[in-house]
């Protein structure tokens, strides 16, 4: 249901190209760091959204997805359970067209509230993983 197939294909292969990335600083030793590049390589662009708001892998960064100047297509949530929910209230608030929760961030009333509001979800899954399968 979470990780349902094509949800992940829509979202990798239609929805658009623009990737908000949620916790995404320049320490390499975060998942985040290494999925953003996989993402590019895959012909995405890739926002960081950080506290920091640090330049990473050539983009500038801003300290929250309000703050972004332009539109975003999907918003990647790599921050823990506890805080997903609030993150995809804010990807539903600036017309975000789909959300993805990475593995282990998990928030069903979350999920249920985005797709509600007509977003496309998945949720506790990667899609480092899942964009080299399509």
């Amino acid at each position: 249901m979470y990780g349902d197939p094509a949800a992940i294909r829509k979202i990798l292969t239609e929805l658009g190209d623009t990737w908000a990335v949620v916790g995404l600083s320049n320490n390499q030793q975060r998942a985040a760091y290494g999925v953003a590049r996989v993402l590019q390589r895959f012909g995405k662009r890739v926002v960081p959204v950080h506290p920091k708001a640090e330049t990473v892998h050539g983009e500038p960064g801003y300290a929250s997805l309000e703050e972004i100047p332009f539109e975003v297509d999907v918003v990647d949530v790599f921050v823990n359970s506890e805080l997903a929910g609030p993150v995809a209230d804010q990807a539903v608030a600036v017309g975000a067209a789909a959300v993805w929760f990475q593995l282990g961030v998990i928030d069903e009333a979350a999920f249920d509230r985005t797709r509600e509001a007509g977003l496309t979800m998945v949720m506790d899954r990667c899609p480092a993983i899942e964009i080299p399968a399509l």
